[in-house]
């Protein structure tokens, strides 16, 4: 039983607290229920059962006295007869059973039914008990008692008492049916039993009620908890009563009012901050491009300048294009911070676009590509650009030559006409219906399904522990190398860049050495642009975007909403993640 209570106390733990509740509750109530009908029926039975027993035997005493009693000690069998019949004639209805001995010294035995009371069917530790002769002393006035026992002929319940006549004479024996009283019995055992369902019935219903009554402002508080969650901070409850759930709700109404004072001065502090660093991006540009000027000119004439001046002047002009290239990729973190990063999609093709990428960095001898021509993808080129950048000048600043580029699609699972899913190119488009237009015949035809990039190096790999932040803003794995080249910008950036696309940047260490990353981005971003949602992936926010076309020289045009966001300048802002 104890195995049952715990399997079922587990098995409540996964259930509503509405289900709990009412369980209990008519847990409670049905063993109230039991144990007061029990008592009660038990009480009631020993009533009954005492009432009518004590009535028969004082009735049959009474009668074994007179009748028994007047008879000679030796009766004959026709006296015996009648005697007992006699006693059975009395208000008790029993069956009586008389056994003497004859003058003649023969046993007689006379009953009033042969067919339910004889000698043999009184129980023999009955018998016994009767015959028994006790020793007459102070305590114990009289050598024989009456005695009596319950048992059941057939299905019926009977009483049985027996005594013999003080002074000589026969011996007394008696049945009483009890089938009366077992019926009575039977009748309180049902009535106590529709009483426990009744009583069980209204425990339910109570149980629904005080769940009603407590579930409800759990149920607010929960929604309540979950608006809040959702950011919608002023989110309060109605609180009524004084009871310990609307001190509840009243501590549920202070914490969002803390929570929301505490969002604004955070949000404030963060829009501070924005600012500053934009205003400040800003301000640098100016005095940037002059110096950027100067370092320029005197960049031209370090040949004609004195060997002992001319190292200071490279590391000016080194110093002067990082330190431009660190001004622009806080402009972009900025836009991207601020929600005003915008998308111009074209279509890309995405093998010349990694090629375009490795040759304007002068890269192509350092770096493998596995491309194949004719991956079209309806993505923004420049931001391709910067990832590509990004991912492949870091391979080739912290990894091992040869950086192996990899370019492949994954394609979406199409849904039959039977409702089930299918995955492959097998999957055409429906035909056109009468009425639609078609594209042209020159279009390019982009498939669902994700574009994958994979960078990887030959490199020492990038350690655990720095894992985990390689993407992180001026994150740098060691400590002895704070004034890298790099600004600690561009894995982020390129993360951001993903990010608005849909997609995602993941870095993981190879088995046989070396580090890769996979660029996942799907290949056609327009609907989730034209969804005009907020993207969650660093505070990003999609709004409208600038479609690109091609004019009638095949060269690219913007259109007036879109922007140049701006980025290093080689268009990448290596970062320094490991």
């Amino acid at each position: 039983m104890l195995r049952a209570l715990r399997r079922a106390s587990g098995l409540l733990r996964w259930t509503s607290l509405r289900v709990r509740l009412v369980f209990v509750f008519a847990l409670v109530a049905l063993t109230a229920a039991v144990s007061a009908s029990g008592i009660a029926y038990w009480l009631n039975r020993n009533t009954v059962l005492d009432r009518t027993q004590n009535a028969v035997l004082k009735d049959f005493r009474k009668a074994l006295d007179e009748r028994a009693g007047s008879l000679p000690l030796r009766p004959r069998c026709a006296e015996l007869q009648d005697a007992a019949r006699q006693m059975a004639a009395g208000p008790q209805n029993y069956t009586v059973l008389l056994i003497g001995v004859d003058s003649d010294g023969k046993d007689c035995a006379a009953t009033t039914d042969k067919n339910l009371l004889t000698l043999d069917t009184v129980p023999a530790s009955l018998r016994t008990a009767v015959d028994t002769v006790r020793p007459v002393d102070d305590a114990n006035r009289y050598p024989h008692h009456l005695y009596w026992q319950r048992k059941e002929a057939g299905d019926t319940p009977y009483l049985v008492a027996g005594a013999k006549v003080i002074g000589g004479g026969p011996t007394g024996y008696m049945m009483k049916s009890l089938a009366t009283e077992r019926q009575d019995l039977n009748s309180l055992a049902w009535s106590l039993g529709i009483a426990t369902a009744l009583a069980l019935v209204g425990s339910a219903l109570l149980a629904q009620a005080a769940a009603a009554t407590v579930l409800r402002p759990v149920q607010r508080l929960g929604h309540a908890a979950r608006q809040l969650g959702e950011g919608r901070l002023e989110t309060r409850l109605r609180v009524t009563g004084t009871d310990e759930l609307a001190d509840l709700s009243r501590t549920f109404n202070r914490t969002a009012e803390q929570v929301e004072q505490r969002v604004k001065e955070l949000s404030a502090r963060e829009e501070s901050s924005r600012r500053f660093v934009a205003d400040m991006s800003h301000e640098l540009r100016t005095p940037l491009t002059a110096i950027t000027a100067v370092s320029e000119v005197l960049e031209e004439e370090a040949d004609s300048l004195d060997p002992m001046i001319a190292p200071a002047v490279q590391l000016v002009v080194s110093e002067t294009r990082r330190l431009n290239d660190l001004v622009e990729n806080l402009m972009e973190v900025t836009r991207f911070d601020a929600g005003t990063a915008r998308l111009v999609l074209d279509d890309v093709d995405v093998a010349d676009q990694v090629t375009a990428c490795i040759d304007a960095r002068a890269w192509l001898d350092a770096v493998e590509l596995d491309a194949e021509r004719g991956i079209v993808a309806h993505l923004d080129p420049r931001r391709l650009d910067v990832v590509l950048a990004n991912l492949i000048g870091n391979a080739l600043k912290h990894g091992g030559s040869p950086v192996r580029v990899s370019v492949r699609t994954e394609d979406a699972p199409a849904t039959g006409p039977d409702g089930t899913s299918r995955t492959g190119s097998s999957a055409a488009p429906p035909a056109p219906q009468s009425g639609q237009d078609t594209a042209p015949a020159d279009t390019p035809q982009r498939a669902g399904g994700s574009l994958v990039i994979q960078v990887r190096d030959h490199g020492p790999g990038i350690p655990e522990n720095v894992l985990p932040h390689v993407f992180d803003r001026f994150y740098k794995a060691s400590a002895s190398r704070p004034r890298s080249t790099g600004s600690g910008l561009g894995l982020s950036i390129a993360l951001e860049n993903a990010h608005i696309h849909g997609g995602e940047i993941t870095a993981a260490n190879l088995p046989d050495g070396g580090a890769v990353f996979t660029l996942r981005l799907p290949r056609d971003a327009s609907p989730l642009v034209e969804g005009g949602g907020p993207r969650d992936g660093g505070g990003i926010t999609q709004g409208r975007v600038a479609r690109r076309g091609t004019g009638p020289d095949g060269t690219g045009t913007t259109g007036a909403s879109g922007q140049d966001n701006g980025s290093g300048a080689d268009g990448a802002g290596t970062g320094d993640g490991r």
